[in-house]
This record gives C-alpha cells, sequence and structure tokens, in this order.
C-alpha cells in the first residue's frame, strides 16, 4: 500500500505556514550543550536544526564541550546568560555537570538532559535510551554466541559519564548467569577510537585467545580491533561489538554488513523528537518527565535491510536540507525585491508546503516499512512481534489476472450459510480464519488457485466466501491472496538465495514482471534492489 497524506493535514499545515507569514511576537530561544564533538551528536544537531524549518520562532544556540567538564560548566553558564528559554544538555559527566545544570534550573530555565544523565534531580524532562539494558543485551548476545564459554574484554566509555557506569553495569550483570565465561580485562577509554587504542596497547595482561570484545561504542570496538590486530593479540575467529550503529559510510550498520563488528546497537539521535518535547515545555503544553527511545540489536542478518533503509533516510534529509536552503535563497531575494507581502506570502506558502509535504510522505513510508522489518530484529534470541501485514495471519491472497469479487446481491441465496459451521456461532470468525489460513498456506504457491478453490476447500459458495472474508478481515479474497504472496515474496528474497524470478513463481504469480511492479506498490521498492539477480 503506497502512503497517503491526508488531505486535512495538508489543510492544516497550509493554514499554519500562512499564518506563519506574520511576524512572530514570541522568538523561543534554546541552548543545547553538548558533551563532546562526534558524528552522532552532528547527525543530531542536523535533526535539531531540520525541525526548525518547520518554526520561525525558535533560535538553536549550539555549543560543544570536546569531552571536558571545565569546558561545558563555562558554556552553560555562557548560554544562561545570552538569556535562553530553555536549556538542552548533555552532562560530560554524571557529578561534575550537575551545579551549572543547577544553576540555570534554579534562574527559572527549564532543562532537558538527553542522551546522560546527571545526579541532581533539579531537571524539567530527561530523554534517552535504556543504557543498562543495551551493556545486558550485549553481554546476553556474546554469551549466546560464545555458548556459555569463552574469554571477552570490555572496553568502557568516559569514566564518570553515566552512560558507561549503566552499559558496563548491564554488561557484568548478564555475565554473572555466565560463570564459565571470563571478563579478561575491563580497560578504561574516553568514547574515542584512539582512547581504546591506548587502553590495549597499555593493558600488560594476558590478551590470548580472546573470543569477544565489547567496546562500549563502535568507535572504541574499532580502535580496539586495530589495536590487538597490530599485537597480533587475537585470532580469525575473535569476535567485536559495539553501540551506535550509525548509518552511512563507516557507521557501525555497515561495519556490521560488512562482518568488520559481529553485532552492534542502535542508539537514536531523534533530534526531532528532542526539540518537539522543548516546544511542548516552552508551550505549556503536557509531557513526559522521563522518555525512553526504542532502540535494537543490528546483526549480520538484518544489517543489510537497515542500511538500505538508513541510507534512503539520509538522501531524503539532504535533499530536505537542499530544499530549505534553496528556499531560504528565495526568501532573502523577495525580501531584497520588497514584492509584495501577499506575493510573497504565497511563494513562502507554495516553497514550504513541498518541503512539509516530501517529509511527511517519506515519514510516513518510512513507518510502514519499518513496521515490516524493525519487527523482525533478533532481539535477544526473543521472537519479534509479528509483522503488521501478518496481523491478518498472513493470509493476504492473490488471484490470477481475476478481478475483485463484487459483493452478494438481495437474490443471492442463503441458505448455505445457515449450514455451514464456519458461520455460525459468535466466536465464528476464529475458526473460519484458522482454516482459511491453512488453505491459503497449503496451496500459496499454486498459481492456478482461484476464489472459487478456496470457497470450495472451506465449504463455503464464491459469495459466501467474499462477505465473510470482507466482513474478518475488511479486504477481498484477491486483495488477501495478492498480499500474502508478496509478503511471502519479501521473507523469500530475505532470506533465500532465489532470484526474483524464482521467487515469483515460487509464491504463484505466472509473471516475474507483475510481480515486481505488485511488489513494488505493496513495499516501496523493487525486488531487485534488495539483490542485484532476478
Amino acid at each position: 500500500m503506497k502512503p497517503r497524506l491526508p488531505v486535512s493535514l495538508a489543510i492544516v499545515t497550509l493554514l499554519l505556514l500562512m499564518a506563519s507569514c506574520h511576524k512572530q511576537s514570541r522568538q523561543y530561544v534554546v541552548g543545547v550543550s553538548q558533551c563532546s564533538h562526534d558524528i552522532w551528536r552532528e547527525k543530531q544537531n542536523a535533526e535539531l536544526r531540520m525541525g526548525t524549518y518547520f518554526r520561525d520562532d525558535v533560535e538553536l544556540r549550539f555549543a560543544a564541550a570536546y569531552d571536558s567538564d571545565e569546558r561545558q560548566v563555562q558554556q552553560i553558564d555562557s548560554l544562561v546568560a545570552t538569556g535562553i528559554d530553555l536549556l538542552i544538555v548533555a552532562p560530560n559527566q554524571v557529578a561534575t555537570i550537575s551545579p551549572a545544570i543547577d544553576r540555570a534550573f534554579d534562574k527559572g530555565i527549564p532543562v532537558i538532559v538527553f542522551e546522560r544523565k546527571t545526579n541532581s534531580r533539579k531537571y524539567t524532562a530527561y530523554i534517552g535510551a535504556d543504557n543498562y539494558e543495551m551493556g545486558r543485551l550485549m553481554g546476553e548476545y556474546m554469551a549466546t554466541r560464545l555458548q556459555g564459554q569463552g574469554r571477552v574484554i570490555e572496553i568502557m566509555g568516559l569514566q564518570g559519564s553515566s552512560p558507561a557506569i549503566e552499559r558496563h553495569n548491564g554488561f557484568t550483570d548478564a555475565m554473572k548467569g555466565y560463570p564459565q565465561i571470563e571478563i579478561v580485562a575491563t580497560l578504561q577509554g574516553d568514547w574515542t577510537e584512539e582512547s581504546a587504542v591506548s587502553a590495549v596497547n597499555d593493558y600488560e595482561g594476558d590478551f590470548g585467545h580472546l573470543d569477544f570484545v565489547f567496546g562500549q561504542n563502535d568507535r572504541m570496538a574499532m580502535g580496539a580491533r586495530q589495536a590487538l590486530i597490530a599485537s597480533g593479540h587475537i585470532s580469525a575467529s575473535t569476535k567485536f561489538c559495539g553501540i551506535d550503529g550509525l548509518p552511512g559510510d563507516g557507521g557501525g550498520i555497515q561495519l556490521v554488513r560488512d562482518s568488520i563488528l559481529d553485532a552492534t546497537y542502535l542508539y537514536p539521535t531523534h533530534g526531532d523528537q528532542l526539540l518537539n518535547l522543548a516546544i511542548d515545555i516552552l508551550e505549556g503544553k503536557p509531557y513526559k518527565k522521563e522518555s525512553l527511545m526504542m532502540s535494537a540489536i543490528v546483526t549480520h542478518d538484518n544489517a543489510n535491510v537497515l542500511l538500505m533503509e538508513s541510507e534512503e533516510i539520509m538522501r531524503q534529509a539532504e535533499y530536505l536540507e537542499q530544499l530549505h536552503q534553496v528556499a531560504n535563497g528565495y526568501l532573502h531575494q523577495l525580501d531584497v525585491q520588497r514584492i509584495a507581502t501577499m506575493l510573497a506570502c504565497g511563494v513562502i506558502v507554495l516553497l514550504l508546503m513541498v518541503i512539509v509535504l516530501l517529509y511527511l510522505y517519506h515519514r510516513r513510508k518510512v513507518i510502514i516499512q519499518r513496521e515490516r522489518v524493525v519487527n523482525n530484529l533478533w532481539n535477544m534470541g526473543q521472537p519479534a512481534p509479528a509483522p503488521v501485514a501478518e496481523q491478518v495471519t498472513a493470509m493476504n491472497l492473490h488471484s490470477k489476472g481475476e478481478e475483485d469479487e463484487e459483493p452478494a446481491t438481495e437474490t443471492d441465496d442463503n441458505s448455505e450459510e445457515e449450514q455451514s459451521p464456519l458461520l455460525e456461532g459468535r466466536d465464528s470468525s476464529g475458526l473460519f480464519i484458522a482454516r482459511f489460513k491453512e488453505v491459503v498456506e497449503k496451496r500459496l504457491d499454486d498459481s492456478n488457485l482461484s476464489v472459487e478453490d478456496l470457497a470450495a476447500e472451506v465449504n463455503l459458495s464464491r459469495v459466501q466466501l467474499y462477505r465473510k472474508v470482507k466482513a474478518v478481515t475488511g479486504s477481498s479474497p484477491v486483495e488477501l491472496l495478492r498480499s500474502a504472496r508478496l509478503n511471502r515474496g519479501y521473507q523469500l528474497m530475505l532470506t533465500s538465495d532465489k532470484t526474483v524470478s524464482e521467487v515469483a513463481y515460487a509464491v504463484g504469480f505466472t509473471s516475474p514482471s507483475y510481480f515486481t511492479k505488485c511488489f513494488k506498490d505493496e513495499f516501496g521498492h523493487s525486488p531487485t534492489d534488495m539483490k542485484g539477480n532476478g
């Protein structure tokens, strides 16, 4: 199904943008204090800036402390002195930054603490992922891969920072359940690749026969890998895991896909969510004091799909940035030329509507695709929830060249419906669905399967089958048949070495080209985007 932007949403957006032609009487100034400067934070800052493209009443002021407590304290005090309305801060360490945050809070400035924690309760809201759970699940993952026996080392992040503390606690708690796994060493890094290299090189113990290296982020995992390879202390079987799972060239997802890292853990940036929280606080709207962002493990099984999806998101973000720059340049030209106010507003609305519609269209498309892919992530051996497409029990069917059935007319005979046990009783839908699924799955690869065949299998007439399926699922048998075959085809493209043509015939399509067309309509990309064969 192709994503569609609701008309009502488009109208509301248009009205909001028209209102923005008038100068806002209130300008919000938001200070952003980053503890460091790296790829993860660059991505988050870009998302924060993109969030302001849809509002002209928010100004962002950024500061990066480059892992210095003293510098971050000075920067926070400086931001407060400039008259900010809200402070967003990622504390470098738990204790040392708290006094500066407390001073801002005591002056009545709302404070959002994100990604890292403070030991003070003087903050307005916190947003971040569960670092303890990340460490625990990575420990469980490694223990499962080692079958409960082996030797591992851990490279910790910046000493005193909350992610380093919590990831370490989760990791060691997981390992307590596996007494035959030896934690050879816990080395101290500072989140940089160079710190992991130094930590490994400075260690005087025995690194022999290492099975796993856990870096508390991907950069330190790669630094440890570089140092251990150079020293000759690892074998070809030594595996490396990290956390962050950034997209793009050299990011954690690509490293897992290329088998350089064995696994990583997605730590989402969500700058847009962070800005929305700030606006809700400033405008007095309801908000959660504590918010956890969802994350998941990336392994070789899902890295390729996630990377493809992430790269598409990045391309769209770059395109939106280009549109924004074009819009800014054009707006400046309009201002210089002193074009009439109504004409200027019309052009502004048109350009910004293009940005909003493209952004919302892409966002909806990504959500639909992620419902099909992210639910398949392996979360430490526990099965993920069934994809949305399987909520109709994967029985979305397709009929060869056949149009949707018409509903029964007034003259249709209803006597058979009263005689069928599948249509009797308040709970008959469950029995019907179970039987229907069984029939469909048994004959899904039969390209000659017709609606009449399905009706005969469940002891109903064609008309009765149409009525029952429509009432229970909201779709016709033909629609269900097509979607089920496409979903089975999607799984085969992911999990098998079959060509596109082989998959098409395996799921009951008589034409690979028609399979490709339907596949692209359903999932937003062609099967050849997933595999280079066909």
